[in-house]
């Protein structure tokens, strides 16, 4: 392992305020709305503040903060964070983002978690916090062949803890963490304590139509309302990452609309993001030129993973487990489906606020749903 801090040249930041400046800009939408996508004046504006206001080298100071590393595991290096608490008896606790996310995701979560004496709880609810950046993203290196899908990732994050000493431990995931994580639990059983997965990934279960709770339809109503005009990104990137990629590694302004649309659409509307966060994470994006190596693990991975939230489910993950499911996730499968799939639920609660960036959006909230669950199991 070896010792790593972020450190972006002068040089691509000139180039970055010398693009913005430079933009080609379309005509404006035809509606009132973001139906059509993200709107031009916001963008416009947002883009403005990218190049005047906004601030990476603040960023870049905060991240700094943290202990972080690389390392290689299966040919590829791995970036992360390892954050140890300084409490007796923390339970190491890894934790995995998706797309469009970063460690940015998980930035105001880290102090609560590995010493919660110092923000008003408990030196019982500490762990100590391991932040993997995912192959192909962010301060990683992009795999160069095919083949690294969730599963791969999950065998990747079990030798990562190894290496840190750690032999049982829990871990969290979002988004492609999700399904990482559930196969972390599958293909790790005998070292995890357990997984909290926000939300869980199982399938509607045919048998429940007829008896259909209001949540129930309102989960299926969503699926629905997602296939129909929120899946054009996944569909571009599971078909087609090279071709999109293109453009979002040499236009900031394509990659700024591209991944804020998304925060639009799936963060809770009583939530509010700065435009500091959100800046910071499409930053990272572009520094890395990650656009198109981030995309491919939708291509590896998403058909599979799709079939599993939407259509059928048939394995199982035997592990303990806690679930979130914020309001504004998609999916947001209810407990009876999900236990088909997750066999020891431990732990499941809808909280009232939140969306798919929950630990970003409501990091007071996400961290009482990691101490909730994880206490059942320490």
């Amino acid at each position: 392992m070896e010792n790593f801090r972020i450190a972006v040249d002068d040089r691509e930041l000139a180039d970055l305020r010398d693009r913005l400046a430079r933009t080609r800009w379309p005509d404006a939408e035809t509606v009132d709305d973001w139906s059509q996508g993200v709107p031009l004046e916001y963008l416009r504006s947002l883009c403005a503040y990218w190049t005047d206001g906004y601030d990476w080298r603040a960023f870049e100071k905060r991240v700094n903060a943290l202990p972080q590393y690389r390392t290689t595991i299966d040919g590829v290096g791995i970036h992360f964070a390892h954050v140890r608490s300084p409490h007796p008896g923390a339970l190491p606790l890894v934790l995995t983002n998706g797309w469009p996310g970063s460690i940015v995701e998980y930035l105001d979560v880290v102090g609560p978690l590995t010493d919660p004496v110092a923000h008003g709880g408990s030196a019982a609810d500490a762990f100590h916090v391991v932040l993997p950046t995912l192959p192909g993203y962010g301060f990683s290196d992009k795999p160069t062949s095919p083949g690294w899908g969730v599963q791969r990732i999950a065998d990747a994050w079990a030798s990562l803890m190894a290496s840190l000493g750690y032999t049982r431990y829990g871990a969290h995931g979002s988004d492609w963490g999700n399904s990482i994580t559930t196969a972390m639990g599958q293909q790790h059983p005998d070292v995890l304590a357990g997984i909290h997965v926000q939300p869980p990934i199982a399938a509607p279960d045919p048998a429940t139509f007829s008896d259909l709770s209001p949540r129930e339809r309102e989960a299926l109503d969503a699926l629905a309302e997602a296939e129909s005009r929120e899946s054009g990104y996944s569909a571009e990137q599971s078909t087609k990452p090279q071709t999109v990629g293109y453009g979002l590694v040499d236009s900031p302004v394509a990659l700024c609309a591209w991944i804020v649309e998304k925060y639009h659409s799936w963060v809770d509307t009583g939530s509010v993001l700065t435009r500091d966060q959100l800046l910071d994470n499409v930053s990272v994006y572009w520094f890395t030129r990650s656009g198109a190596s981030s995309a491919r693990l939708y291509w590896e991975s998403f058909k599979q993973v799709s079939e599993w939230f939407s259509k059928s489910t048939s394995d199982t993950v035997p592990v303990p487990t806690g679930c979130s499911v914020f309001p504004r996730e998609v999916p947001r499968p209810s407990r009876r489906w999900a236990a088909r799939r997750y066999t020891d639920i431990r732990y499941w609660n809808e909280p009232e606020r939140g969306g798919h960036f929950a630990a970003l959006e409501e990091p007071e909230v996400w961290v009482e749903e990691i101490r909730n669950f994880f206490r059942l199991v320490r």
